[in-house]
């Protein structure tokens, strides 16, 4: 008997948690994102990493990237693939495709009305770690990287570490 199984309670909130990262994103919501990283004494510990940028330590510089990023984006989406999540005691690791759309920049010599220039794709790959609090699950860790080729190394793909 064939089925989809359904994740543990505990897989299934971090996945939500997973979702609400890139909704924050999508939507333009600095409250929403700031909602979803860890604080409190552990704020310190916050790291992320976007596609092409240093690491960023600390909940108040992270989330000041956000906001950066999220004021300069006037349309991105999202469609994640290949969600894998792992829940161990009090950490969880997603990792998952990024496939992006996004706007282009606005030709500065466009008719005025004309918003968006055109679409772009892209792809990235991420990881997003997630630590349990009184509060559910916040995020950790980010780290997005550029997907620069289609093809798999040789003997790479699923099932082989």
């Amino acid at each position: 008997m064939g089925g989809a199984v359904t994740p543990h309670p505990e897989t299934q909130a971090v996945l939500r948690a997973n979702q609400a990262l890139y909704d924050a994103f999508e939507s333009g919501d600095i409250d929403l994102m700031s909602a979803l990283w860890l604080d409190g004494p552990e704020a310190g510990s916050v790291a992320c990493i976007h596609p092409g940028w240093s690491p960023l330590h600390g909940r108040d510089v992270v989330l000041r990237s956000w906001s950066m990023i999220m004021a300069n984006t006037t349309y991105i989406q999202f469609v994640l693939t290949d969600l894998e999540a792992r829940v161990t005691d009090d950490v969880a690791v997603v990792t998952c495709g990024e496939n992006m759309l996004t706007d282009l920049p606005v030709d500065p010599d466009a008719v005025p009305g004309e918003a968006i220039a055109g679409l772009a794709g892209g792809r990235a790959v991420a990881t997003n770690v997630f630590r349990r609090t009184a509060d559910g699950w916040r995020l950790w860790l980010h780290h997005a990287s550029p997907v620069l080729t289609r093809d798999q190394p040789e003997g790479m793909g699923e099932g082989n570490a």
